[in-house]
């Protein structure tokens, strides 16, 4: 029999519902975004993404429900995501779905942020199944995620500083380009030269896979700062061209290094920096030299959406995963 999910992702500044049928399918996937009322302060403001998030839950919802030509009576279970991400908003989302689920005499199923972003990929790719590699890289994660079954992980390797999203924040700050930073890189970088500054790259020790972005973050500020204090011109094409190049390689090539390790030919992409041209690009490439099976989300499921929980809710469900009453957001949830 069919199991259809009602999912609730409010993690940042995105209020998001979905109704995803036995893990694979989204018959909806509602997104309010905030994006315009932060970009006036360059970034994401708590309380402000919270207070959002109060006005917005309600009708999204609502939303989901009726893209999806369904009812509450036609949902087995609730879902939500509970960590990682802004404590406010992880509450607006968790106190919603805790009244849901009580109101209803549903199950609650609660969902770690980045087991979502992973499990996007099961909607976009109905063949996709465990064993595989999967990055995940997005504003705030960074991790090169062994996932060994739908709901068991490995973390092969992760961010020892800024995430790659973060990194690309506040390049985009440094160079005038405003927020989100992600996107506005990648345009500028389009029309730059990414060989024409030669940019750090951190690698640890052998069989280490973690990332560190402040070094390639500070080269690059230290980089224009000097030019500016000699009076020298910059091309600000070629700075994020190169500054890109440097991350997508560290990330690609981190990533197929960790695959190598373990008994599986096929990587995957997750996470808002998966949205990137380049960074995809990178990927297949190595994974046509490397002869791996290559997965990425569609661009409405990189970023923070309701599939995704919905999807990886599903697993849960079906191990009897389920969620008690006292069910809390957790800021600085671990996968």
């Amino acid at each position: 029999m069919d199991k259809l999910i009602l999912a609730i992702e409010s993690s940042c500044d995105e209020t998001a519902a979905s109704v995803v049928k036995n893990g694979r399918e989204a018959l909806s996937n509602v997104i309010s975004s905030q994006i315009d009322i932060h970009k006036k302060y360059g970034g994401v403001v708590p309380e402000i993404a919270s207070r959002n998030h109060v006005l917005n839950i309600c009708g999204v919802v609502s939303e989901a429900l009726e893209a999806a030509d369904k009812t509450f009576d036609d949902i087995d279970a609730i879902a939500v995501t509970y960590g990682p991400g802004l404590v406010g908003a992880l509450l607006v989302g968790v106190s919603h779905a805790k009244a849901l689920s009580a109101a209803l005499s549903k199950p609650l199923i609660a969902v770690n942020h980045i087991h979502g972003h992973i499990a996007a990929n099961y909607i976009a790719h109905k063949d996709l199944e465990p064993p595989f590699v999967c990055l995940v890289a997005s504003g705030g994660h960074s991790h090169i995620v062994y996932v060994k079954d739908y709901t068991e992980f490995e973390i092969l390797g992760r961010t020892r500083d800024d995430a790659a999203g973060e990194a690309f924040d506040k390049i985009a700050r440094v160079l005038g380009l405003g927020y989100p930073g992600g996107p506005k890189i990648e345009k500028l970088a389009k029309e730059g030269n990414p060989k024409a500054v030669s940019f750090p790259q951190v690698k640890f020790e052998d069989n280490c896979f973690d990332f560190s972005f402040s070094g390639v973050k500070t080269a690059v500020i230290n980089y224009i700062h000097k030019l500016e204090q000699k009076g020298e011109e910059y091309n600000k094409a070629d700075i994020a061209a190169s500054f890109q190049y440097a991350v997508t390689q560290a990330l690609t090539a981190h990533t197929i290094n960790a695959a190598k390790t373990k008994n599986t030919k096929k990587i995957v992409l997750a996470g808002g920096v998966s949205a990137n041209t380049a960074l995809r690009d990178s990927f297949d490439a190595a994974a046509k030299e490397n002869n791996f099976d290559f997965y990425c989300p569609p661009l409405i499921l990189c970023t923070d959406n309701a599939a995704m929980i919905g999807s990886a809710a599903f697993y849960k469900m079906q191990k009897g995963e389920f969620a008690g009453a006292d069910l809390n957001a957790v800021a600085n949830l671990k996968l």
